[in-house]
This record gives C-alpha cells, sequence and structure tokens, in this order.
C-alpha cells in the first residue's frame, strides 16, 4: 500500500479512523484541527541516537590522565632593546648598525640591561617522584621554572638535563606525596589513521584536550640529524609544546614539539617526537644529566637517481660522505669522501636518516662493520665507533683561509667540500641567495663556468669576476634531481 508523505508511518487503522471523525465533523458544520499521529520530542531514543552512541568518547581517558599533565612557566632573562628606530634592520657592520648600537641600554657595569620575559609550555610526570619531560626549548636558558598541576599547584622545578638534537628536556619537582604519572608506549605500533590526543597548555589556558589521528610517520621537518616525527591532526598550538600525545589506551605515544603553521595557529599539522624515541633519550638524561651518541665522523648528504647511475649503483640508497672529519673514527679507519654507506652490520641503509640513527644509537667502543661502494664496488671497513665530541674540527681544506670564508659569506653562502662539489651548509635568509632559492644541500657545480671542487674554487671564482669588473656571478647548482644556474650580485671591494 502506498502512502502519502505527510502520513508515512500512520497505521491503516489510524488513517481511517481520523477520516472518520473528519467525515462527522464536516457533516455537522463544525471547523475542528486536523488530527495528527502522535510524534516524539526530537532528542528522544532513536536508531540514529544508538548509532551516535558507538562513536568513540574520550571523556574516561581524559579524566585518568589529565592529573599527570602540567603547565611549565619559565622565567627568563632577556636583552633590553632600545625602542623605535634601532628595531629596523641594518646590514651586519654597517655604520648604522653600530651607531644604533651605541645606543643600547646599558648598566652601571657597561653591560646591556636585562629583564625577565615569561615562556610558558607543557609537560608531563613520568615518575611517582617528581620526575617530568618537556621540551628542551620550553626550559633552555630559563632560570626559574615553575610546574602548575590542573588543580593549580604550583610547584619549583629544576632542570636534570636537556638534548637540544632531539629537543627534549627532563625536569624534576620536589614532591612531598606521589605524583600523578604517566608512562611510554610503543610508538612503533601506531598506524596511520589511528586515533591521538593531545593534551596540554595552548595559550596558556592550561588543561586543554584535543583528537585527532596520525596522519603520517616518519616525517622530516629540518628540526635535526634524527628527525623522525609522527605528524598528527589533533590541534597542537603555541604552549602545547612538551605536552603529552596518548593514544586510546592512555600510552604516551608521542611529546608534542612543533606545528606547522603560516599564522602561528592550528591548522591541523602538527608534530610529535615518537614515545620510542623519547624514551631512550629520557633514561639517558635521567641517568647522565646528557645523552651521549656514537660519532663517525663523517657529513653525508642523500643519494638522488643522478647520483646512482653515475656511481654504478642499483638504486638511490645509502648515504653519500660528502666531507669526513679530522680525528673522526672515518678517518681513522679509511671511509672516505665519495664512498656511499649502504650497510651497518649487515643492516641495509636506505637513506641518511637511517645511517644518522643507526650510528647515534651505538654506544661508544662498538666495533661495527660498515659496508660502503667505492669506485663501483662493494668494500667492508671495521669501524670503532667514538663518542658524539662537544666541538668538533671539521676537515680543513688547506687552500680555504679566514679570508675565503667570508667570501663566501658574502654570497650569503656557508659552504663546505663534497664529493662531486660544493655543499651549501646554510643560507643567510636575508640573502638574495635565499631569494632565488638556493637550499641548504643544495650542491654548487661551476661558478662561471669554471669547474668547483672546493669552497677556495668560489673564492677565486668571486675575485675573478671582480677582477673583470661584473657584477654577478654565475653558479651552476645541482638540486636534487635538477640542475639549474642562478645568478647572484657580487659587491665591489
Amino acid at each position: 500500500m502506498t502512502h502519502s508523505a505527510g502520513f508515512r508511518g500512520v497505521s491503516t487503522r489510524s488513517f481511517v479512523r481520523a477520516s472518520a471523525v473528519l467525515a462527522l465533523a464536516g457533516s455537522l458544520g463544525i471547523a475542528s484541527a486536523p488530527a495528527f499521529a502522535e510524534t516524539a520530542p526530537l532528542n528522544a531514543p532513536t536508531q540514529l541516537k544508538s548509532e551516535l552512541s558507538s562513536l568513540p568518547s574520550f571523556a574516561d581517558l581524559v579524566e585518568k590522565v589529565s592529573p599527570a599533565v602540567v603547565s611549565i612557566r619559565v622565567v627568563e632573562e632577556e636583552t633590553v632593546s632600545a625602542q623605535g628606530p634601532t628595531d629596523l634592520p641594518f646590514p651586519p657592520g654597517s655604520p648604522f648598525e653600530k651607531f644604533f648600537k651605541q645606543l643600547q641600554p646599558k648598566g652601571e657595569d657597561g653591560k646591556p640591561l636585562t629583564r625577565k620575559a615569561m615562556a610558558q609550555g607543557s609537560g608531563f610526570f613520568i615518575t611517582a617522584d617528581g620526575y617530568a619531560v618537556t621540551n628542551n626549548h620550553v626550559v633552555q636558558g630559563g632560570k626559574e621554572i615553575t610546574v602548575v598541576q590542573n588543580d593549580g599547584t604550583e610547584m619549583k622545578a629544576t632542570l636534570v638535563g636537556r638534548d637540544p638534537k632531539t629537543d627534549l628536556a627532563l625536569i624534576k619537582v620536589k614532591a612531598d606525596k606521589p605524583m600523578p604519572y604517566v608512562a611510554f608506549g610503543d610508538s612503533d605500533k601506531l598506524r596511520v589513521g589511528d586515533w591521538v590526543l593531545a593534551v596540554g597548555n595552548p595559550f596558556g589556558l592550561g588543561g586543554t584536550v584535543t583528537s585527532g589521528i596520525v596522519s603520517a610517520r616518519g616525517r622530516e621537518i629540518g628540526a635535526g640529524p634524527y628527525d623522525d616525527f609522527l605528524q598528527i591532526d589533533a590541534s597542537i598550538n603555541r604552549g602545547n609544546s612538551g605536552g603529552p600525545t596518548f593514544d586510546i589506551h592512555g600510552n604516551v605515544v608521542g611529546v608534542n614539539t612543533a606545528i606547522y603553521s603560516p599564522t602561528g595557529g592550528s591548522v591541523g599539522i602538527g608534530f610529535a617526537i615518537p614515545a620510542n624515541i623519547a624514551d631512550k633519550v629520557i633514561k639517558q638524561l635521567r641517568k647522565d644529566g646528557k645523552v651521549t651518541r656514537g660519532w663517525l665522523g663523517v657529513a653525508i648528504q642523500p643519494v638522488d637517481a643522478d647520483m646512482a647511475a653515475s656511481l654504478s649503483l642499483d638504486k638511490p640508497k645509502g648515504a653519500l660522505v660528502a666531507e669526513v672529519t679530522n680525528g673522526s673514527p672515518a678517518e681513522k679507519y679509511g671511509i672516505q669522501a665519495g664512498d656511499v654507506i649502504v650497510k651497518i652490520n649487515s643492516e641495509d641503509m636506505e637513506d641518511v636518516r637511517a645511517v644518522s640513527r643507526t650510528v647515534a644509537d651505538l654506544k661508544p667502543g662498538t666495533t661495527i662493520n660498515v659496508g660502503v661502494w667505492r669506485s663501483g664496488k662493494a668494500k667492508d671497513l671495521k669501524v670503532s665507533i667514538e663518542a658524539f665530541p662537544d666541538a668538533i674540527d671539521p676537515a680543513a681544506d688547506k687552500n680555504d683561509s679566514p679570508v675565503a670564508k667570508g667570501t663566501t659569506e658574502s654570497l650569503g653562502l656557508s659552504l663546505s667540500a663534497a664529493a662531486d662539489g660544493v655543499t651549501v651548509q646554510a643560507v643567510n635568509p636575508s640573502s638574495e641567495a635565499a631569494e632565488k632559492g638556493i637550499r641548504p644541500g643544495d650542491i654548487v657545480l661551476k661558478i662561471s663556468g669554471r669547474d668547483v671542487k672546493k669552497p677556495a674554487d668560489v673564492v677565486e671564482g668571486v675575485s675573478a669576476a671582480k677582477k673583470a669588473e661584473k657584477s654577478s656571478v654565475l653558479l651552476l647548482l645541482r638540486s636534487q634531481d635538477q640542475q639549474r644556474f642562478v645568478a647572484l650580485s657580487i659587491k665591489k671591494d
């Protein structure tokens, strides 16, 4: 039987009874209100409500783990800058810069005046006796550290240790009672699409929870040599730094550390240090106050398709040794610039990141087998790993003088020797080179038609251009899988 839309869901019997009532009222000349089947309020239990109830609620989980998450306030000292025109950016060494530096406020001792500034972040307790994890950049340079629990309790904290390379730090409060704490989980079990929660102190609001999923794994964001971030779309904002990322079981699977945003607010791209990395670092900080890493002593770069073809490799893999550090294990045991590290202890090294992480995880004194690809052949070398030094004396080119360094910097570039040219190590962000898209990792192959094998060749190219009264030099660069020319202006002496 087909019902009209106005009577959908009304039984046949109800339809007949309603028609009879209407007919009787009409025969008596009585105007009556139309009769409708009885309806239910919109928020009454329905099939839809039953389906919605099957969606996850994180309320119990949040209630359980939130007491372990804290806000962190850090008092820092910053130099008082002169006001007004002195805030304008002038070229280093320019007369304007020197003039305005004279206006810098100074104390009676002649030193620049300083003032206290407040920084905020997040953290979380990992032990009942008051050890808490946060980011290095939250507490770095802090004079006073205060931990604030979600019930408003404030406690002074001391810095136990920090690791700038992974942006992790460990602090401790003097607890007079057991602190609520959480534990690290296994971040390797996370899959893209898994639910995660971020808890922290965004914009100083405190006690804020956001949810999302794991968007990607193994992200490199240029933060350091050990980049291996979880990308999540749970909202992370300023002040979330150092807070935990939880899985749906309440395990800490990451430490929130950075966001990608053109505005400073969340756009759904946040990054967390995986728990399996954080756990190793924090254990060392708790034991020694610092992190000791294995050191091979090489500057390495990716192998692209062109390089692989020129080196007779079957595919792009491993890490190309661009430079060997003086006195390093690599130099002592025969690793050379131009070698490609393809194996460590029989484990295939797929890329630069794999080599960096594998070596860093080795204990100093460990002897390893390094498989390199040299001159079209595989070669095995025994190398004894050393501890990463506090200061490194890089391999110095005899032809590179302090004058040479200054000349390359005049182009806005910091350079070092590489296997097939010169590698750009850093680019001055305010330079013409940066404007024209030159990036760290680019390889300089030629300058004004002359082959480049070492930084001194770039210096000579600039000098030759000046003598010829040219206003610019033409660089041939290799960037990943393409080569391109870039002209850079040169300054006259």
